[in-house]
């Protein structure tokens, strides 16, 4: 088999070619901290594998990238300051989803809607934490690595993946898309990335092994253990994706997911969990939501494939008999301002809604809807933003803790952060 060439556009250094080689089989793409990593992970497979609270369940994290506007979304109807502050954006009282007598769903959630009348949805309000930024690079680090104003290297699902197994496994991780996202990196679990399964052999193979062995000439001989590990992720890369093309060319389903289903990568996931691998933490995202201008018609584009996405996702886990056994948690990096500005847009805020969603779940609303008029004003921002009322970690712990059985969440995330009760 012919080995595939590295992207370098003809001036690819050694430093270049394994960091590519190390990316692809998913690893950090900052060599020397991967290398003190794995020799953590080297260290945790001599202890042997630690017991799984939950063996059986699953967590999927969909990430809405962009910044999504958590005022359209989750809708103050009742609220008057809420249509002063958008005379042309704010959804009608008379359209909007009710949840209770002050707040309802953009009309365009139809799928979650109807999953929240099943009672499998929480809606957590008021996300977000101190001293927010107003950068997507930024925000997205500390979402990523939940540790806000001072990111880490690791992801927070990585973490939450080393934690419930201590041990190498294949495919634990998968993340749906064209690249590694920061959340999914970890010390000891490779994680498996790829949008295109076809595709996923050559990068997770090839790639790696071709990176492994450029950097055995780096290395001393005290180091060939952590070198071993390095091969052993990449020859299982080899293997996961057989088993990753296997089960989505033998996938099939009746059920509609609507416009996005293949965009948010959730007919993917369905994929996966019905070829019974053995993956429990699985990454996706969905992007487009940074609407700065002309925002109504694609935002409701978007919600509404989202909505139907997640309604689609769920019902084929009915179908499967696994809808016990999954919980997804939905999220954005930040919400919008409350104001809309002059070209019929939202420019980036703070907090937003987040949301759990199962059949395990106690649906509902959690956590106090932020004050429209009580607002936070930070320098250089003159209309001022939504204060949070729920750290983002809160859920992360709700996540961790409760779903995935893992309770020492405040080693993993830096803080004390009671969980919500979700699945109580």
């Amino acid at each position: 088999m012919a080995k595939t060439k590295l992207s370098c556009d003809g001036a690819c250094s050694r430093r270049d070619f394994v960091r590519q080689g190390l990316f692809g089989i998913g690893a950090t793409a900052a060599l020397p901290a991967f290398l003190r990593h794995s020799a953590t992970a080297v260290a945790a497979q001599a202890l042997g594998a630690g017991q799984e609270t939950y063996p059986n369940r699953i967590m999927v994290v969909l990430e809405l990238t962009g910044g999504n506007d958590g005022l359209n979304t989750v809708v103050p109807y009742s609220n008057d300051e809420y249509y002063k502050a958008r005379p042309s954006l704010g959804i009608a009282a008379r359209v909007v989803m009710k949840l209770n007598d002050e707040l309802g769903f953009n009309p365009q959630l139809r799928g979650l809607s109807r999953l929240y009348e099943e009672g499998r949805v929480a809606i957590i309000n008021g996300c977000g934490y101190p001293n927010p930024s107003f950068s997507h690079f930024t925000s997205l680090d500390y979402w990523h690595s939940a540790s806000p104003n001072a990111p880490r290297q690791e992801g927070w699902v990585g973490l939450a993946a080393d934690a419930v197994r201590a041990t190498p496994q294949d495919n634990f991780i998968v993340n749906v898309g064209t690249e590694m996202k920061n959340a999914v990196r970890a010390r000891v679990h490779a994680p498996v990335v790829f949008s295109d399964p076809e595709t996923f052999r050559r990068q997770g193979s090839d790639m790696a092994l071709m990176a492994a062995e450029e950097l055995g000439q780096q290395m001393p001989d005290a180091s060939r253990q952590v070198l071993g590990f390095i091969e052993s992720i990449s020859r299982n890369a080899a293997t996961g994706s057989a088993l990753v093309r296997e089960a989505v060319s033998s996938y099939s389903t009746t059920v509609d997911y609507g416009d996005a289903g293949g965009q948010t990568g959730l007919t993917t996931v369905a994929a996966l969990i019905a070829g019974d691998l053995p993956t429990r933490f699985y990454y996706v995202n969905y992007g487009g939501f940074d609407h700065h201008s002309n925002q109504e018609a694609s935002h409701a584009r978007l919600l509404l494939g989202a909505g139907d996405a997640i309604r689609g996702f769920f019902e084929d886990m009915d179908r499967i008999g696994r809808a016990d056994d999954v919980a997804m948690m939905v999220f954005s990096e930040f919400g919008r301002r409350v104001k809309q500005n002059a070209g019929a847009g939202t420019d980036h805020g703070t907090a937003g809604p987040m949301f759990i969603i199962g059949k395990p779940v106690t649906g509902g609303l959690y956590g106090a809807y932020p004050s429209l008029t009580d607002l936070e004003v930070i320098p250089g921002y003159e209309d001022g933003n939504l204060r949070f009322t729920t750290d983002f970690r809160r859920v992360y712990a709700t996540m961790i803790a409760e779903w995935m059985g893992y309770d020492d969440t405040r080693t993993l995330l830096r803080g004390d952060f009671d969980p919500l009760g979700v699945f109580a």
